[in-house]
């Protein structure tokens, strides 16, 4: 039987930026513990919708996206300082723009995954920024045996990493934003 997770994170930044952040896939390894060594292995990008024309030209962030149909290949340490990785395959089966997009896994760890990551705008105390909530289906392999494993550290690994993504937001967006503010 499947497990879920949400977890939600407030940003004082454009939902532009967040979202076309968490839509190139080449972000993805800044997201997760060092410890992980995540890499994407490789990559079939397909384009997106066109961009829909941001209210201001300082959002018009320029960065490849995933699209729907788009498959990414990862690998990553699925415990810390274990000598071998753990390979995974993701294809995107929802992309909408400045909205939402969700991933699913083909190949991988997880006997489930299914991943949607929604970003909308939002004010909090009068300051515009973007709520980013994620949902998460997963189950884990092996029965009874897997559910073991999920109470025993599953849950937990995934309850610090989400936790680490959100810690590493706060880094990465504000010079995410100076980069984008640059280029335009």
């Amino acid at each position: 039987m499947p497990q879920t997770l949400r977890t939600t994170q407030w940003v004082p930044f454009p939902v532009e930026l967040v979202f076309a952040f968490f839509a190139n896939p080449a972000n993805l390894p800044h997201l997760m513990p060092k410890w992980q060594q995540a890499k994407v292995e490789s990559s079939r990008l397909i384009p997106p919708p066109p961009r829909p024309v941001a209210p201001d030209p300082a959002l018009r962030f320029q960065s490849p996206a995933a699209g729907e149909g788009s498959e990414m290949e990862i690998s990553f340490r699925p415990v810390p300082k274990l000598p071998f990785r753990v390979g995974w395959i993701a294809r995107i089966s929802e992309f909408t723009w400045n909205d939402h997009f969700c991933d699913k896994q083909l190949k991988g760890p997880f006997a489930v995954w299914n991943h949607c990551h929604y970003i909308t705008s939002e004010v909090r105390d009068g300051v515009a920024g973007t709520l980013i909530v994620d949902d998460l289906e997963y189950d884990v392999p092996l029965g009874p045996l897997g559910r073991v494993a999920d109470a025993l550290f599953v849950r937990r690994q995934m309850e610090s990493t989400f936790a680490y993504r959100q810690k590493r937001l706060e880094e990465i967006l504000p010079v995410a934003q100076r980069q984008a503010t640059r280029r335009n």
